[in-house]
């Protein structure tokens, strides 16, 4: 294969503040349910890869936390998962809220992105929820080039991820980015993660999509035990939902166990649809004492 007909491949980082629709896209783009979704923000807690394939490459897709400015050091290290990600990806790909007006988070998500070198040949931005109540892409296309000029307004898009608009022309514009070279993934997949962290995954979303006020942010999942069982046609998972305090575990038992049985039916439908085997949960509530505060946690859950 010659360099002028040979494909494309890059890795691209989603990067954004928090709420953006980053994880949405992603899972609109690779057509599977790469990254959960929930209406908390910060939901995603660290670079979750999805695949798109296409006749012209491979597009990587490095969905990242949400830039959030916070001196905790959940946050900060949240920060440094988005950080390490620009860092090592090809291409960086900058979503935008058109339903929110722009604010310190967005000028510093700006500032970071616009000085990035190369900026100017290996950025695109996406204008995301066109198509929410309030919506004005207008603004955000103003705040765009203010500040960052060096984009070219042919490499911004205005789209909806719920909806799926606008996004063709901006995967064309990012294969016209990305350099010729080999697939990094077999063109039959759309994400490498593995089995244990997205089961861990859909059991968090459905938790936090049933949670109120802040207890959402002080649960994380730890899958204990995973088989196949009946010659491989049935995965069994023993996973705790871990929360912060004593007093968290019966907001998320619920009464009579009824809460965290609807967690259990709700994440087992999700996993149904996305692997080939049955699979049954064992869910139990368990309490890490102030595991937002702890380097050995924080190291597993955040870092890869």
């Amino acid at each position: 294969m010659t360099e002028d007909n040979k494909k494309k491949a890059a890795f691209v980082a989603v990067v954004g503040r928090p709420s953006v629709g980053k994880s949405t896209l992603v899972n609109r783009i690779c057509g599977g349910k790469v990254a959960i979704v929930s209406p908390v923000p910060q939901t995603t807690r660290r670079a979750v890869r999805g695949i798109f394939n296409s006749d012209e490459g491979q597009l990587v897709f490095v969905d990242t936390p949400g830039r959030h400015a916070s001196e905790k050091k959940f946050n900060r290290k949240l920060m440094e998962v988005s950080n390490r990600s620009i860092a090592e990806s090809d291409l960086a790909l900058y979503i935008l809220d058109a339903s929110r007006p722009p604010g310190s988070e967005e000028e510093e998500t700006a500032a970071l992105l616009g000085g990035l070198s190369g900026a100017g040949e290996k950025l695109a931005a996406a204008v995301n929820k066109i198509d929410a109540p309030g919506a004005d892409t207008e603004r955000a296309l103003a705040f765009l080039a203010e500040k960052i000029p060096r984009l070219p307004p042919q490499r911004i898009f205005a789209v909806s991820a719920l909806k799926n608009q606008g996004i063709p022309p901006l995967l064309s514009s990012l294969f016209s980015m990305a350099s010729p070279g080999d697939l990094f993934y077999p063109e039959d997949v759309y994400t490498d993660q593995e089995v244990r962290f997205r089961v861990a995954e859909i059991v968090r979303e459905k938790a936090m999509l049933r949670l109120r006020e802040e207890l959402p942010h002080s649960i994380y999942v730890d899958v204990a035990d995973a088989e196949l069982r009946d010659g491989g046609k049935r995965l069994w998972v023993r996973a705790f939902i871990m929360v912060e305090r004593e007093s968290q575990k019966g907001m998320v038992v619920g009464k009579g166990g009824e809460l965290v049985k609807a967690i259990r039916l709700a994440a087992e439908k999700d996993l149904a649809s996305i692997f080939e085997w049955k699979t049954d949960l064992d869910i139990r509530v368990k309490t890490s004492h102030d595991w937002r505060h702890s380097d050995a946690v924080l190291k597993r859950l955040i870092e890869r």
